[in-house]
C-alpha cells in the first residue's frame, strides 16, 4: 500500500490508537505473535532482577561519606522518586500492555517522533547497561575464582584494552550464555531468572542477618552529620540502583493477564527492592562508622569481614554478585531484544527485528544482533565510561512515561486500565520534578551524549523511519 503525503509536522506526531496496538499483541485475546508464559511470580522477579544488581554491593562506599548513617533516609528518598515514575509505569503498563516500554507508550500519547527518540534512549539504557555489568561480571567471576581456586583468569583475557588487556572474554562469554538461554524461550529464561533473583536476596539477607551481629549504636549517635544537603546529594547517587523496574514493561506481550500482572509485578518489584536496600543500609551503618566507607573496597564482603572475623563472607559475597549480574545482564538483553521487535513491527527500523521463530515464539534475529553488540562493547570498552552513558537515557524515558500518563488519560480517558495512579496529577507532576532534580546534577558531557544520540535517531526516523513506519501506510 502507498504511504499518502501528510504534512510533515503530521507526520511526525502521529500516534498510533491503542486498540491497533493490543489487537497486535492479542492482548485481549491471549493469542499475539509472542508466547503468554509469564506469571506474576517471575515477572516480578524480572523487576527485582533487573534492578538489583552490582549497585547495592558498592554505592554504600560512594553514598555514606556524603549523608553519613542518614544514608538510610537517602535510600527511603531515592525510592520515593524511583516509586513515583514505577506507578506511572504501573498505569500505562495496564493500560497499554504490548512490548516496547517507554517507546510503546510513547507511540501512543506523544507521537511518532518522540517516540523515535525514546525507542533511542531505551537502547541506549539497555544496551550500554548490559555492556556494562557484563564487565563487572569478569570482576567478580575473577575475585570468586581466586577465593575459592587460588587463580585468576589473565588480565589479557578479562580487561578491555583501554583497562590494560586485549579483550574481555568472561563478558563476552556471559553475553553469549543469555542469547542462548532467551532464544530457547521467555518462559525458560524467565524460570533461570527466577532462581537467580532469589539466589541473590539470600545472599543480602544473609548480610542482614549475620551484619546484625556488629550493630553498634554508637556509630548512629551522629545520625545527620551533612544535614538535608548531604541526604540529597546521598540520594542522586543511589537513585540509579533503582534503576531496572522498568523492564518489567518491556514484557507485555509474554505476559498471562497483562493488565493486572504488569501493575502488580512493577510494584511488588518496587516494594521488594527498596525494603531490601533500606535493610542493607541500616545494618551496614550501624555496624562500622561512618569514616569506615570511605574508599572501601569490597564495601558489605569488609563489613562481614569484621563482623566475623572470617574471609568466607568475601567469597558468599561475590558468588552473590556473579549471580546477580547474570540475571540483571539476561533481563536487559531481553527488554532490549523486545523493544526492537516493537520497533521492527511499526516499520522504524527493518522487519529483520520483528521475526519470530515458530517454535520457540522468541524474535532471534534481534537477540543475536543484540548479543553481537552489546558483546563488542564489553569486550572492548571500560566499565567507567559505559556506566556514564546509561543514566540520561534512562531519566528521559522515565520523564516520558510520567507525561504520557497524563495525556492518556485526556486522549483516552475510557481505555480500559487495570491500574491508576493514585494521587492524579500530583503523583506524575511530582515524578517528572523527581526527574528533573536528577538530571540537573549529571556530567555536562552525559548530556552532550544523549543530544547526539537524539539527533542520529532523528537523522534515521527522517531517512528510514519516517518512509517505512506501517501507521503511515495506514493513512
Amino acid at each position: 500500500m502507498a504511504t499518502v503525503k501528510q504534512p510533515l509536522l503530521q507526520q511526525v506526531l502521529r500516534r498510533k490508537p491503542v486498540p491497533a496496538m493490543t489487537a497486535e499483541a492479542g492482548t485481549d485475546t491471549e493469542h499475539g505473535e509472542l508466547a503468554r508464559s509469564i506469571g506474576l511470580f517471575q515477572l516480578s522477579m524480572f523487576g527485582i532482577g533487573a534492578t538489583i544488581g552490582t549497585g547495592i554491593f558498592i554505592v554504600l562506599t560512594q553514598a555514606v561519606p556524603v549523608a553519613g548513617p542518614a544514608v538510610i533516609w537517602s535510600f527511603v528518598l531515592a525510592g520515593t522518586v524511583a516509586g513515583l515514575t514505577a506507578i506511572c509505569y504501573a498505569e500505562l503498563a495496564s493500560a497499554v500492555p504490548v512490548s516496547g516500554s517507554s517507546y510503546s507508550y510513547a507511540y501512543a500519547t506523544l507521537g511518532e517522533g518522540v517516540a523515535m527518540v525514546v525507542a533511542a534512549c531505551l537502547l541506549l539504557e539497555y544496551g550500554v547497561s548490559a555492556a556494562a555489568v557484563a564487565v563487572g561480571w569478569s570482576q567478580y567471576l575473577n575475585e570468586l575464582l581466586d577465593n575459592l581456586f587460588g587463580f585468576t583468569i589473565p588480565e589479557n583475557l578479562s580487561q578491555a584494552p583501554e583497562a590494560g588487556g586485549i579483550f574481555n572474554l568472561p563478558a563476552v562469554i556471559l553475553v553469549g550464555l543469555c542469547a542462548l538461554l532467551l532464544i530457547r524461550g521467555a518462559s525458560e529464561s524467565a524460570k533461570v531468572n527466577a532462581a537467580m533473583v532469589m539466589i541473590k536476596l539470600g545472599v543480602l539477607v544473609l548480610f542482614v542477618v549475620l551484619g546484625l551481629q556488629g550493630w553498634s549504636s554508637d556509630n548512629l549517635s551522629d545520625f545527620t552529620p551533612f544535614g538535608l544537603n548531604g541526604i540529597t546529594s546521598a540520594a542522586g547517587i543511589i537513585f540509579f540502583s533503582y534503576i531496572g523496574l522498568d523492564a518489567v514493561s518491556t514484557a507485555g506481550e509474554e505476559v498471562k493477564n497483562p493488565r493486572r500482572t504488569m501493575p502488580l509485578a512493577i510494584i511488588i518489584s518496587l516494594v521488594v527492592v527498596t525494603a531490601v536496600y533500606v535493610a542493607v543500609a541500616i545494618v551496614a551503618v550501624a555496624a562500622q562508622p561512618v569514616s569506615a566507607f570511605d574508599g572501601q573496597e569490597a564495601g558489605l564482603a569488609a563489613i562481614l569481614e569484621d563482623v566475623t572475623g572470617s574471609t568466607w563472607p568475601a567469597t558468599v559475597l561475590a558468588a552473590g554478585a556473579v549471580v546477580s549480574i547474570f540475571s540483571v545482564t539476561l533481563v536487559v538483553i531481553y527488554g532490549q531484544t523486545r523493544i526492537l521487535f516493537a520497533m521492527g513491527r511499526d516499520g522504524m527500523i527493518p522487519p529483520l527485528f520483528h521475526r519470530v521463530n515458530p517454535k520457540t515464539m522468541t524474535p532471534v534475529p534481534a537477540t543475536i544482533i543484540v548479543a553481537v553488540v552489546v558483546s563488542l562493547l564489553a569486550g572492548v570498552l571500560p566499565i567507567n565510561f559505559l556506566a556514564e552513558m546509561t543514566s540520561i537515557g534512562t531519566l528521559v524515558a522515565f520523564l516520558v512515561v510520567s507525561v504520557g500518563v497524563m495525556v492518556l488519560r485526556r486522549t483516552a480517558p475510557d481505555l480500559p486500565r487495570g491500574f491508576k495512579v493514585p494521587g492524579y496529577p500530583v503523583t506524575p507532576i511530582l515524578s517528572i520534578a523527581g526527574c528533573f532534580w536528577i538530571i540537573k546534577d549529571l556530567r555536562a558531557v552525559t548530556i552532550y551524549v544523549f543530544l547526539i544520540w537524539a539527533s542520529v535517531a532523528l537523522a534515521w526516523y527522517f531517512v528510514y523511519g519516517i518512509r517505512h513506519s506501517e501507521l503511515g501506510k495506514a493513512k
